[in-house]
């Protein structure tokens, strides 16, 4: 949606003048690519557009990765790198970029590295990559650019667009990307959207984690104790499972790399308790204030009772600014819909959970 506002204030100044590309990554969701190209070139906007297919080169740089920072970095420097080619192949001297402020924030508090962030620090793109970048909205946050949208006439399905991160699913991936955990969470992300869209969060999609554990007994029974209080459930009911992955959080405006737990509980006929999820963030906020070295909090929907390759995570959130945001209130019977059919869709996931934890101490996507 940024993207789409700054290249039509840019087009209505330059017209023809201005070349449109969608970098398609290998990490868009399914259709993508294919409906924004058909949105922007269409009436009312009428943008000259070009997809460029840079998939296996996108793979191959992201190729062992799992540290969330160097993915995000790794992103950054082909993203311009393929930039860069285009622009000296089309004689462009410009690069007009969607960078609204708090991609600036974030960066600059050192919370995360945002991709489209470089002048501001301290990389000259005129002198690494040769062209100057325009960044038409970089003092608006997020809701003034959907009025300066809507202002300007751009069709509802864009003006409306949930965000949606600029490295795509690559930041939804949390540690290594491989071509089935990326083609079971586009899979998820479709179920997602299509199920959370009637309750209007601010922002809602999926992640994927690999389902590997690694071993703390304190840490779990700790997080057992604090869940039997507060949840009011027997301590044989409860399952703890810290990922051997971690995820992104934030603390006092800074970044925060920690632990992934989730948490189980089951009932003596094996379902799980559906707890409120105001009573879930409650219990988040206690683990994650007796343990700070822990940043997200997940609350199993449904599992299938074997061990499969992945754990899908669920997140919807509410906010005005995506500086911070509050957990949707989803129903019970949302989740469980899309939990059921993400474990139909995909056998390689092992169980689907809900993430209960609000920004901060989590930043919006896990990586």
């Amino acid at each position: 949606m940024d993207s789409t506002t700054s290249a039509v204030l840019t087009h209505r100044a330059i017209g023809n003048n201005l070349l449109c590309v969608i970098i398609d990554d290998a990490f868009m969701r399914i259709g993508e690519i294919e409906k924004v190209v058909q949105t922007l070139s269409q009436p009312p906007l009428n943008l000259p557009m070009r997809v460029l297919n840079v998939q296996e080169r996108f793979l191959a740089e992201m190729k062992g990765l799992r540290d969330a920072e160097e993915k995000r970095k790794k992103f950054r420097e082909t993203f311009y790198k393929v930039l860069s080619e285009t622009a000296k192949k089309e004689k462009c001297k410009f690069l007009v970029q969607g960078t609204i402020q708090a991609d600036i924030v974030e960066t600059r508090g050192g919370v995360k590295t945002q991709h489209n962030v470089l002048e501001q620090i301290g990389i000259s793109t005129k002198e690494v990559y040769g062209f100057q970048v325009v960044e038409p909205v970089v003092s608006l946050y997020k809701g003034e650019v959907r009025k300066v949208a809507r202002y300007l006439g751009v069709p509802d399905e864009m003006s409306e667009r949930q965000p949606f991160p600029g490295p795509a699913l690559s930041v939804r991936v949390v540690g290594e990307i491989r071509r089935d955990k990326l083609v079971t969470l586009k899979k998820a992300t479709h179920v997602a959207e299509k199920l959370f869209s009637k309750h209007m969060p601010s922002q809602y999609f999926a992640a994927i984690i690999d389902d590997q554990a690694k071993q703390d007994e304190h840490l779990v029974v700790h997080i057992q104790n604090s869940a039997t209080r507060l949840l009011n459930v027997p301590k044989s009911s409860l399952e703890i499972k810290i990922f051997a992955d971690k995820a992104t959080g934030v603390k006092a405006g800074q970044r925060r790399y920690g632990e992934i737990v989730a948490v189980t509980a089951l009932t003596q006929e094996g379902a799980v308790y559906q707890v409120p999820i105001n009573d879930l963030v409650v219990l988040q906020k206690k683990i994650i204030t007796e343990h700070p070295e822990i940043t997200r909090v997940l609350y199993t929907i449904k599992q299938t009772g074997k061990q499969q390759s992945y754990v899908v995570s669920l997140r919807a959130i509410q906010t005005n600014d995506f500086l911070t945001a509050e957990v949707s209130d989803i129903p019970w019977t949302t989740l469980n819909q899309a939990a059921k059919q993400i474990l139909n869709t995909c056998s390689n996931v092992s169980c689907v959970c809900y993430d209960v934890t609000p920004k901060p101490p989590a930043t919006i996507e896990m990586e």
